[in-house]
């Protein structure tokens, strides 16, 4: 018998204690990093110099388990987790649908998003190994303010290059950084040479993440006391944010209930993977039927892609990972869901999509459909989403949509990965909800 709760919590002592790794139960080998052949020095002899040794040791791990040190388990419970799992009885029920939606609360952070989950763990391994300061990007700004806490709290400094066109809207997310210590510079900046390459042809430049990866590169490499953070894409990264997913798993056996299908926006991968690689695991080695899809824009619809080797960054300094990509060179209009703007995806959840694991449906870039169905769960759910997570409930919304047309009872789950309570800006440029 379904329980029909509207909110699922586990005890504090039951938040899981060990990351899941699904390198090791992929349906097809792993493809390795690689160097380009271009003459250049060695990427991939960079990475030792660029990142927490832990985090690289993580990155190519083959253990299925990695152990949650204990003073990580310590920051998690500061930072509240777990985060409880809600079924969206009032969006049913304005909807008339017979599906089931349930949705995971990771805007129930201390900074309104899932990044903390990896930022405090990346933060902690770089102060135990000696570091000073860390480097980093940003794009919607919910990474950067994830790591300025996590800094704060572990007693790191933090330089982050934010994405200029985002940079200039967000004006009380700038202000939470620097409020925690971050030293922000708006991307491309003139404080490195892949920035100030494009800074000087054109100071407006919007920039992107590409950019601004290789500005946080950059500066790393050039400090021997700093390490470079990302906030998406990489292995360790959705390692350290199966949390979510495997607090979900036992939040959906309270609920004596199973997702069906599974969705969650797309830009680097974070939180699509932290949210569904637990599952994805166990369609893989128990043969469970649930299908995941990646609710992305068509602005940067990275998952639609092709499938090959690039680099993760515009000025080519990382080494090259087999992703789907749409150029790591390639401009992408601004919109207000800007952590969606991305070039490539996890190349873990790359080797999914191109095995056939992973849909994904791109929303129009004027994203009023996407933002119109933020206002609804705004309106029935109470949560506000941000512009990125809203793409994700839209989808779901969607699917109960269609279930309705149908009379599918299917369970639907999606992740709310962050608050939009910084981003109001943008739902009224598109929504025009002070309009005269």
């Amino acid at each position: 018998m379904v329980n029909k709760s509207v909110q699922f919590n586990i005890p504090i002592d039951d938040i899981p204690k060990q990351w899941y790794n699904i390198l090791p139960d992929l349906p097809t080998e792993f493809p390795p990093y690689i160097d380009p052949d271009d003459g250049k020095p060695s990427r991939l002899a960079n990475l030792p110099k660029l990142f927490a040794g832990e985090c690289l040791k993580q990155e190519f791990s083959e253990d299925s388990w990695i152990d949650i040190p204990e003073p990580v388990m310590d920051l998690y419970r500061q930072a509240g987790r777990p985060r409880p799992l809600f079924r969206a009885l009032a969006l049913e029920e304005k909807l008339g649908t017979p599906a089931r939606l349930y949705y995971k609360s990771e805007f129930y952070s201390p900074t309104g998003s899932h990044k903390v989950n990896t930022a405090l763990a990346q933060a902690y391994y770089a102060k135990q190994q000696g570091m000073e300061r860390i480097t980093t990007e940003t794009g919607a700004g919910q990474w950067g303010t994830a790591l300025a806490y996590a800094c704060a709290v572990v007693g790191l400094d933090v330089t982050v290059y934010w994405v200029r066109a985002v940079h200039r809207w967000k004006k009380e997310r700038l202000q939470l950084m620097k409020f925690y210590g971050a030293d922000v510079h708006a991307s491309p900046s003139p404080m490195t040479a892949a920035g100030k390459a494009l800074y000087d042809k054109d100071p407006d430049d919007p920039g992107s993440l590409a950019i601004a990866i290789s500005e946080g590169l950059e500066d790393a490499l050039n400090d021997e006391k700093a390490v470079y953070t990302l906030g998406s894409v990489l292995n360790h990264v959705i390692l350290h944010q199966t949390i979510i997913g495997l607090e979900t798993q036992k939040q959906f056996e309270l609920a004596d209930d199973y997702p069906d299908i599974m969705f969650s926006c797309l830009g680097g991968g974070s939180n699509f993977g932290g949210f569904t690689i637990p599952f994805m695991g166990e369609r893989l080695t128990k043969g469970k039927d649930i299908k995941f899809v990646a609710a992305q824009s068509e602005v940067s619809p990275n998952m639609q892609g092709e499938y090959a080797y690039d680099f993760g960054d515009h000025a080519g300094l990382t080494p090259m990972l087999k992703m789907m990509t749409l150029g790591h060179e390639t401009r992408m209009e601004p919109i207000y869901g800007d952590g969606l703007r991305y070039h490539g995806a996890s190349p873990i959840l790359s080797l999914l999509r191109h095995e056939g694991y992973i849909d994904t449906v791109a929303y129009p870039k004027d994203e009023k459909h996407v933002f119109q169905n933020a206002q609804l769960f705004l309106r029935t759910e109470g949560f506000l989403p941000a512009p990125e997570s809203a793409y994700g409930v839209c989808a779901a919304i969607d699917e109960a949509k269609r279930c309705k047309e149908t009379g599918e009872e299917k369970v639907i789950a999606f992740n709310v990965s962050g608050h939009g309570f910084m981003d109001m800006y943008g739902y009224d440029k598109v929504l025009g909800l002070t309009k005269e």
